[in-house]
């Protein structure tokens, strides 16, 4: 079920009405964390392990699974089955003793320290970790609002939305056509929108052969756009059809209703029409004063914010720098959040910040593709060091490799978060 702004605001009331207070006259310091995905489970994991009980943890997050949205792609590319991307949260309470509540975390009180929740618990804090990941920015998509997402889905906050695209992209008619509207940087996942492009070819190609995909693009070009664009003509020739600024891709709408898309004034009837709208960090960072305009600036050496230094921000929702907004930079930056929170309370060894990701992408079976980079905390922001990519025309045992080691990296990455 999705929770509207007006429930939200409702649910608060309701909560300050009557509320109580978790932790009260508590010895330990306390870390609340708000967000159970690739920052927020990993930074309570970190914190709980290292800290050997001295430090308070709870984990504020309403699902009670987790599916990534890495990977998420590769479920709608018949990869996948949706059991394999979705992880529980048992492990991080019974191994690490995190208290993990499923609850929406509706206020923050930075004067008081506070995150009042819809149930009505208040949890006082020592120190407060946001890892709420995105939300989408009003209006950035003519014609389309979240109150839309089951007509146009989405699909960027993985779980049902991935299963309902997928069901859409299966339910086509022969020769029909998928449309996606792709965002503005910056976004979550830089290549993911073309992954999925990808992903639905190779499921189309399989079983819905003269199918079209449209892809109406506000950028004049994207992440590993040479890649991908090698991969469309070598495995799905004819097939995408991607329109970017220069032809009109920034000037969109969308009527849900009739399933019609409009790029720079020419109508076109599709059966499926992926919306990915401009985004902005989760609106619970907004709530605790750590945005400025859509993000929320963090300082480099330990993901702190700049307007509050007991509040962190990590993953998506983060202003730091060069870093992409990816599942990998969220668990990097976790871990120097993790060091440096578990030092100011308890006096700990603070390490220097480091930071790394990769992202991957599959275009086609056993078809992988990467790019990558090491980063270093400086007093601007997270500056990219050196980094790396895949290339065209490599061989088919070169993108095997990548596609297994991306698979690898999955494994070891889900069980650095909930482990």
């Amino acid at each position: 079920m999705t929770l509207s702004r007006r429930k939200l605001i409702g649910a608060g009331a309701a909560a300050l009405a009557a509320p109580h207070v978790l932790a009260d006259g508590h010895g330990k310091p306390r870390v609340v964390v708000i967000g159970g995905g690739a920052g927020g489970a990993t930074a309570a994991r970190y914190i709980a392990q290292d800290s050997k009980g001295a430090v308070d943890v709870t984990l504020v997050e309403p699902s009670r699974v987790y599916f990534s949205c890495f990977f998420s792609n590769l479920y709608l590319g018949g990869f996948k089955e949706i059991e394999d991307i979705g992880h529980s949260y048992g492990s991080l309470a019974a191994r690490h003793g995190i208290n993990v509540i499923h609850d929406w975390a509706i206020d923050v009180n930075p004067d008081t320290r506070a995150v009042t929740l819809a149930g009505g618990a208040i949890l006082p804090y020592d120190k407060l970790i946001l890892s709420p990941g995105i939300d989408y920015v009003d209006g950035a998509v003519p014609g389309w609002d979240i109150s839309a997402q089951n007509r146009m889905p989405h699909a960027y906050k993985a779980g049902s939305q991935t299963e309902l695209l997928r069901a859409q992209v299966m339910a086509m008619p022969p020769g029909g056509t998928f449309a996606m509207v792709a965002p503005p940087n910056p976004y979550r996942c830089p290549p993911g929108p073309y992954e999925r492009v990808s992903m639905v070819a190779h499921v189309l190609k399989s079983h819905n052969p003269t199918a079209k995909i449209i892809v109406a693009d506000p950028k004049p070009k994207f992440s590993k756009m040479a890649l991908f664009e090698e991969g469309w003509a070598v495995h799905y020739p004819g097939m995408i059809d991607w329109i970017g600024e220069d032809f009109g891709g920034g000037t969109v709408s969308v009527d849900p209703e009739n399933m019609e898309l409009t790029i720079d004034g020419e109508t076109t009837s599709v059966d499926v029409c992926n919306v990915i709208p401009a985004m902005k960090a989760g609106r619970i960072a907004e709530m605790a004063g750590a945005t400025e305009g859509n993000w929320a600036p963090v300082n480099a050496a330990d993901m702190s914010s700049k307007s509050n230094a007991d509040i962190y921000v990590l993953g998506d929702a983060s202003q730091q720098g060069d870093m992409p907004k990816s599942g990998f930079s969220a668990n990097s930056q976790a871990k120097v959040c993790a060091n440096a929170v578990r030092g100011a309370l308890t006096g700990s060894k603070v390490f220097p910040a480091r930071y790394t990701n990769t992202c991957w992408s599959l275009i086609a079976e056993n078809d992988g593709v990467k790019v990558g980079a090491t980063y270093e905390a400086t007093p601007e922001k997270i500056a990219r060091v050196d980094g790396f990519i895949s290339q065209p025309g490599e061989t088919a045992d070169l993108r095997r490799q990548t596609y297994e080691e991306s698979e690898a990296w999955y494994s070891s990455i889900t069980q650095d978060m909930f482990s």
